[in-house]
């Protein structure tokens, strides 16, 4: 049996462990944080400016696309955009691509001055 002053030495030996647990955490809640802030977010803000790119696409928009093939928007439709990329006397050579394969919008008038 143990008297009250063997009682309390045991009880102000043994460390609380709410604390040290929130202690060990802490670390790997900052690292997430700071994990989200640095990639995951300008992820999303990236994707998000893409995606209001490509729905904007209209006839006539000059585009650069991932494969790197400059042309200009002939056909929208609602998953691919036919590109022409050159001209064969009148009849005009186009590509088909499918419409998140556009990575830039140009300016008017920038493949003529190319």
């Amino acid at each position: 049996m143990l008297t009250p002053n063997a009682l309390a030495d045991v009880l102000a030996q043994t460390p609380a462990g709410g604390e040290g647990a929130l202690m060990g955490f802490l670390p790997l809640a900052l690292m997430f944080v700071i994990l989200y802030f640095l990639m995951i977010r300008p992820q999303m803000k990236r994707q998000k400016e893409h995606k209001n790119l490509v729905a904007a696409l209209s006839k006539g928009d000059e585009v650069v696309t991932v494969g790197g093939i400059l042309g200009k928007v002939a056909k929208v439709n609602e998953t691919y955009i036919s590109l022409e990329v050159a001209r064969e006397g009148e009849r005009p050579v186009e590509v088909l691509v499918q419409k998140v394969a556009v990575q830039t919008v140009l300016p008017k008038g920038t493949i003529k001055a190319l």
